[in-house]
């Protein structure tokens, strides 16, 4: 029997108008409940029939959730922002321009207008197994079609594959990292705050979850330091075409330098394992060291010790290398070098 695509199952559509409301909705409809934010992730699951909530709760219309907030020590992005808004905002583009270079090559102009930052941290992975309604451990079956003999794994992880080797496809995901911002959660408990890295949830975690929002919560805000305010940043992402497509991989990086001396830094990547990816060993390897090809080099190799590629994504590994090594040394190309 063929499958039908495109055609809703139906859910009740609630649409709260306050934060508040949102939470009541949530905490009365726990898991049966589907928060939507721009839509952009939610139609394709809803189309497909591949999610099929009880209860659709639409918080687009919640004006607190909108908007972007400065002051001495920092910003406050509501979560409902759209991506244009962030990439257009004079202060993000002075003084966190990682985060405006990073959202401004999501998709396309259109989908950008659309999307919010919420949303696009918080969207689920891409695999087109278990988009495609495939029973894989991540839709609670019991095998990883990507992973086998035939799989067809050209954009999967060559890190912390845990039976899941899908990644995680924000584009903004690594730039908040490297800011060091922290995610907004209100909670039926009352409001909870975690680092960025902390947001994002692995397969060895639980499989079956992107990120650490339980039933009943609400990603309402995202804070940005001013501890990175105007530091030296670098973003750089790969894809197949210009616009439109998910990153092949992506790199952000702060940097703090002292007499051309590397005295902070912080360095992430996308699409490479199934979270958003922080180089910790990396930037401890080049603090204290100058910002020239040399230490670039050492951190390249360095990053992408311990990969694991797989069957058709061999490529992932010199083009992470490279990717980290111009992100230490700031060298201002746009195209990825293939070759090692």
């Amino acid at each position: 029997m063929a499958v039908i695509r495109d055609v809703m199952p139906a859910f009740d559509l609630l649409q709260p108008d306050s934060v508040a409301d949102a939470q009541k909705i949530l905490r009365q409809n726990g898991s049966d409940a589907w928060v939507m934010a721009g839509g952009l992730d939610s139609f394709d699951w809803l189309k497909d029939r591949i999610k099929k909530p009880k209860v659709l709760v639409d918080i687009s219309g919640i004006d607190e959730l909108k908007g972007i907030r400065t002051s001495s020590d920092g910003i406050e992005i509501g979560a409902m922002t759209t991506l244009t808004e962030i990439s257009n905002h004079p202060e993000i583009r002075k003084n966190y321009s990682v985060l405006s270079q990073a959202v401004a090559l999501v998709a396309s102009p259109q989908i950008r207008n659309q999307g919010t930052i919420g949303g696009n941290v918080s969207q689920d992975v891409r695999c087109w197994y278990y988009r495609g309604g495939w029973p894989c451990y991540r839709a609670g079956g019991n095998i990883c079609y990507a992973d086998t003999p035939v799989g067809r794994n050209r954009e999967h992880a060559i890190f912390g594959a845990d039976r899941c080797v899908a990644v995680h496809p924000s584009d903004s995901a690594p730039a908040l990292i490297v800011l060091d911002a922290k995610f907004v959660i209100q909670t039926p408990k009352g409001e909870q705050t975690v680092d960025a890295e902390d947001y994002f949830v692995g397969p060895d975690m639980d499989i079956t979850k992107i990120n650490v929002l339980q039933p009943g919560d609400l990603l309402t805000a995202i804070r940005i330091p001013s501890t990175w305010a105007g530091a030296k940043f670098y973003f750089e992402k790969v894809r197949d075409r210009n616009v439109w497509d998910f990153p092949l991989m992506n790199v952000a990086s702060a940097t703090m330098l002292s007499s051309g001396n590397i005295s902070r830094i912080r360095l992430a990547v996308s699409a490479v394992s199934p979270r958003p990816m922080r180089l910790k060993a990396v930037e401890d390897a080049v603090v204290g060291k100058p910002a020239d090809p040399s230490t670039g080099e050492m951190a390249g190799k360095l990053a992408v010790q311990g990969a694991v590629p797989l069957q058709f994504n061999a490529y992932k590994i010199p083009l992470m290398r490279n990717l980290v090594k111009r992100a230490v040394v700031g060298v201002g190309a746009q195209e990825a070098t293939w070759n090692s």
